[in-house]
């Protein structure tokens, strides 16, 4: 008999990269983490990791044995779903999550309206990053999430994982009142390549967006501010201290002598729905899907 504890420390060093931050994530040590590998390794009479440097990697038996891993946690979710099947309205608590803009315009609306709609729900809210909010899906800390895509997202075949397009958030442009484009309908942002630029941080997912929609327009943008957090952008902007690309579900601070002029080329990025595969079915998160596609298909104007 395999032990499925086991199977789950197996599936979270996959996860995680290395028995060290698995371990962490589950609250173990990495030598009790280490030894439940081990153990499962002599039951199945195969090896699953190898030395890889100074680290160790998943051998071709551990890989083969994930993606069976993979699909007994599904049928556990499914099992878990016919067992505990709700008669009526939904019920009980959902836990949901995302990024700081998911958040505000998406998941907080739809708590509103499904606590008016489902008095026995209860929505909890967790603002994360976007890897994070995958991790408290792996983890089973969080139901639905509101993810932006990166690079460094899991694939869409991930089979862990349900992703669904939400939608697609335009960038405008951002710049003083007074500023020789503020009147325009549309700009191409190669008007723009010269002036001072305000970017997110590098290791925002958002930064990637603004490099390649300045790369599309043919220039490299010369950044001379970084900002965090979009209000903090759209104030160095008033104080025209530079332009910003800043997506169009950003509520800005109000009363800011800034404007906000749409591009050629719809430079946007990509805003999914995720949950762990074998859930969206349960009633609290068919129900918060709904309510996240009906909010989507309005968010943008």
């Amino acid at each position: 008999m395999i032990d499925l504890r086991r199977l789950h420390v197996l599936r979270a060093v996959a996860h995680y990269g290395t028995v060290t931050a698995a371990a962490h994530a589950l609250h173990f040590t990495p030598s009790a983490a280490s030894q439940q590998i081990r153990q499962l390794a002599r039951d199945l009479g195969v090896d699953l990791l190898e030395p890889q440097g100074r680290g160790v990697r998943l051998t071709p038996a551990a890989e083969s044995l994930l993606a069976h891993a993979d699909a007994i946690q599904v049928r556990w979710e499914e099992a878990e779903l016919d067992l505990r099947a709700e008669h009526g309205a939904p019920a009980g608590q959902l836990r949901v999550c995302g990024f700081s803009t998911g958040v505000s315009v998406l998941l907080a609306p739809m708590a509103v309206r499904l606590r008016e709609r489902y008095p026995r729900l209860t929505v909890r809210i967790q603002e994360t990053g976007a890897l994070e909010s995958f991790d408290l899906l792996f983890e089973g800390e969080t139901d639905l999430a509101v993810v932006e895509v990166t690079p460094r997202n899991p694939p869409l075949s991930d089979a862990r994982f349900e992703q669904q397009p939400l939608l697609d958030d335009p960038y405008d442009l951002v710049v003083p009142d007074d500023h020789p484009l503020a009147g325009r309908g549309h700009v191409d942002l190669a008007e723009v390549a010269h002036e001072d630029w305000i970017a997110p941080l590098p290791e925002s997912p958002c930064c990637p967006h603004v490099m390649s929609a300045c790369g599309a327009a043919g220039f490299t943008p010369g950044v001379v501010h970084h900002a965090m957090d979009w209000t903090v952008t759209a104030h160095l902007v008033a104080h025209r201290l530079g332009v910003a690309l800043v997506p169009r579900l950003a509520r800005l601070t109000p009363r800011l002598p800034i404007t906000r002029v749409r591009c050629t080329g719809n430079p946007h990025r990509k805003l999914l729905s995720a949950t762990r595969r074998g859930i969206r079915t349960r009633p609290a998160v068919a129900v918060a899907l709904e309510e996240l596609r009906e909010l989507a298909s309005t968010a943008v104007a």
